[in-house]
């Protein structure tokens, strides 16, 4: 096969922005929205440290922001699976705006008032974790079932290119110009996300005929324990982040241990920099049927590259282990998102989608203090490395345990075939109905 053959493969599918208004809609209203988001994610601790002077005041605001997180990111997905998924996507993006907006007003007051910064960040965290489940349920929506691989790729996508150039500009206009004015960056961003999704096709009310209530949660939850293959994508990201998440060390890494704090930034990009490289090269993803095994072979790739940086000596050296590590968690995530859109039942999407929201939220969350706690206890350098020697070796063993997930097969799996035979079905009563449609009046009747 000539090389431009195999380069053109790899090449990011984007067959989706092509063929589906909605999904370009919804692709370029997100990635806006993460841009925006951006500004704020790096502008409030900045905020907080330059009025309080304390880490405790920045780090209490994420302990705000968990218990909204875990709640409405699961009462978000039940109504996601009521409700009109654009309406609600719509309506929290709004709370959103109008929420920014109040932290901007306050940010230029000559004196800032410091319980309004938490409550607004609280109350973002509750319009975020309702947002989410409606965003990813409303993707198995715009695409057809075989263009999931390429538009959970694409969305991926915009998400890095979002996260890694976001935080770079944010950083540069706080230094300039102040907090404040990153606020109103991101005001302005997610305005213009707005405009962009208002123009979504509507979307018929959920399936579960029943409204948003812990009853339709429960039945979320029950029908995750329920397929072993789905719990595989839950505890192997969990797992990963928990033992190998080592973020928090960055500034001790580079100031104490490698001595080199000028190259502190670089730390924090260079897993957006291969994650960014693994999505425009994903085209090859759309040929793999094994979902679940190249999630478990991702996630220990992850582990091994962190456990890598760990033992590094020079800087370079340990970026470029960053770099892979990225690069293999965005992989992971790519194939786990391809089997959620591809096997979950639409009426169970928003639902499914709120759990996935915690799994890969919380265990972030508990990592950053495994890596703290060990390298307190222990070495900085013995907190990276064991933590990736931990996540290869629990991945393997839950892949035992799991075994499903292991021998995973799109092209045969029930929910996978159920939802593909589901999904052409409508396709193919759509289709009929354009074509009645277009008939003459009367050829219906006729004969």
């Amino acid at each position: 096969m000539p090389w431009s053959t195999r380069l053109r493969a790899l090449r990011v599918d984007t067959t989706p922005l092509r063929s589906s208004r909605d999904f370009r809609r919804l692709f370029w209203g997100g990635t806006i929205f993460w841009f925006g988001s951006m500004f704020s994610y790096v502008a409030l601790p900045f905020h907080l440290y330059d009025l309080t002077g304390s880490n405790f005041a920045v780090g209490a605001l994420g302990l705000v922001e968990l218990l909204p997180l875990i709640v409405f990111g699961l009462y978000g997905g039940a109504l996601a699976d009521h409700l009109d998924r654009r309406v609600l996507l719509l309506a929290t993006s709004l709370a959103q705006v109008v929420l920014v907006a109040v932290l901007t007003w306050n940010a230029f007051l000559d004196e800032p008032r410091l319980w309004l910064i938490y409550l607004i960040g609280a109350l973002l965290a509750v319009a975020s974790a309702m947002q989410r489940p409606a965003r990813e349920a409303l993707l198995q929506q715009t695409v057809r079932h075989d263009q999931l691989p390429a538009a959970t790729a694409l969305n991926a996508l915009g998400r890095e290119v979002a996260m890694l150039a976001g935080p770079a500009l944010a950083g540069v206009l706080i230094g300039q110009i102040g907090a404040a004015w990153a606020f109103a960056v991101d005001g302005a961003a997610l305005g213009v996300a707005v405009l962009i999704l208002w123009g979504l096709s509507p979307r018929a009310r959920g399936e579960t005929g029943d409204a948003a209530s812990l009853r339709g949660i429960v039945e979320g939850l029950r029908y995750a324990a329920s397929r072993r293959d789905l719990m595989g994508t839950y505890l192997v990201d969990i797992i990963a982040m928990v033992m190998a998440m080592p973020v928090v060390l960055w500034p001790a890494l580079a100031t104490d241990v490698l001595q080199q704090p000028e190259w502190l930034g670089a730390l924090y990009t260079a897993e957006a920099v291969g994650a960014l490289v693994a999505t425009a090269t994903s085209g090859w993803t759309a040929r793999v049927h094994h979902h679940g095994r190249a999630v478990v072979l991702a996630a220990m790739a992850w582990g091994a590259a962190i456990a890598l940086a760990g033992l590094m000596p020079s800087m370079i050296w340990v970026l470029l282990c960053l770099v892979v590590a990225g690069s293999m968690d965005m992989l992971s995530g790519v194939f786990r998102s391809i089997i959620w859109n591809q096997t979950i039942p639409d009426r169970l999407r928003g639902r499914l989608a709120g759990i996935e929201m915690l799994s890969y939220s919380l265990g972030p969350m508990a990592g950053q203090a495994r890596a703290g706690l060990v390298a307190d206890a222990w070495s900085v350098r013995g907190a990276i490395t064991s933590g990736g020697v931990a996540c290869v070796g629990m991945v393997a063993l839950a892949t035992v345990w799991l075994r499903e997930f292991w021998t995973y097969d799109a092209r045969t799996d029930v929910h996978a075939v159920t939802e593909r035979e589901r999904r052409a079905r409508l396709a193919a009563q759509q289709q009929g109905a354009q074509e009645q449609g277009r008939q003459p009046r009367g050829t219906a009747d006729a004969g």
